[in-house]
């Protein structure tokens, strides 16, 4: 197409043409050449002179959403600037609210001074509640001794015989005793006197105590009996004594 062409002006321009020609089409193959090593098609130069390149229109700018287009400011407002709110006023001496603070109080009528100060007087203090008094007296008598047995139809108390009855000539009448044989106890209650002095020395062991019979029989087997006891006085009576010395009377009280 480029002799073609050339072969219509005069020689020398036509040589100059030929020339020009050849190095274009060597340069355009060198290009392609590359391009198609590349793996890229590009046209001939005179190709893309004759195709029309289609325009592409710039990108249109990102339109804001509603939320960027409120929090974004506008061109025409300035930046906003960080403030620090002023320190708050702290009230001086000349304020109201110290002046009624530091208002005095009203001074006190001469009846309120005197209620607080019957308020603040202490008065006469209560006597406590004294404690019950615990009754201690000396340890109750018990011990061992010689225990007789006896049945009358009276007794020094006025109380008929009974099981419980018992006889001593130096505890009081109502006294409470616990008497125990071999292991076996019962109670019984000073309701009688005895025995009589030659009795109660009769014995090694001074007989200081006489059972009722049904009470000796619940203890011996026995009705009519004398053995060796133990006693404990558990509770001194309010009746009369019949004597207070003798034979056997400090075993009676616990002494010996």
């Amino acid at each position: 197409m480029i002799k073609r062409a050339c072969l219509a002006l005069p020689p020398a321009l036509a040589c100059t043409a030929i020339v020009i020609g050849a190095a274009m089409q060597h340069d355009a193959g060198s290009r392609r050449t590359m391009t198609q090593a590349a793996g890229l098609a590009v046209p001939s130069p005179a190709h893309r002179a004759l195709t029309p390149q289609p325009v592409t229109p710039p990108p249109a700018p990102p339109r804001p959403s509603a939320a960027a287009a409120f929090a974004a400011p506008s061109p025409d407002t300035p930046p906003a600037t960080a403030t620090t709110p002023p320190p708050t006023a702290q009230p001086g001496p000349s304020s109201p609210s110290s002046a009624a603070t530091a208002a005095p109080s009203p001074e006190p009528t001469p009846a309120a001074s005197a209620e607080r100060a019957a308020s603040a007087t202490p008065g006469p203090e209560s006597p406590s509640p004294s404690p019950t008094p615990t009754r201690t007296g000396p340890k109750l008598p018990s011990g061992i001794a010689t225990a007789t047995s006896f049945w009358d139809a009276q007794t020094a108390s006025g109380k008929p015989m009974r099981y419980q009855t018992i006889a001593s000539p130096y505890w009081p009448l109502g006294t409470k005793v616990k008497i125990t044989y071999r292991g076996k106890s019962v109670i019984g209650f000073v309701e009688d006197f005895g025995p009589a002095e030659w009795a109660v020395a009769q014995h090694r062991v001074p007989a200081i105590l006489d059972l009722s019979e049904l009470m000796m029989a619940d203890l011996t087997g026995v009705r009519s009996n004398v053995v060796l006891v133990r006693f404990e006085v558990l509770e001194w009576g309010s009746g009369r004594v019949f004597r207070r010395s003798g034979t056997g009377h400090d075993l009676a009280m616990g002494r010996s």
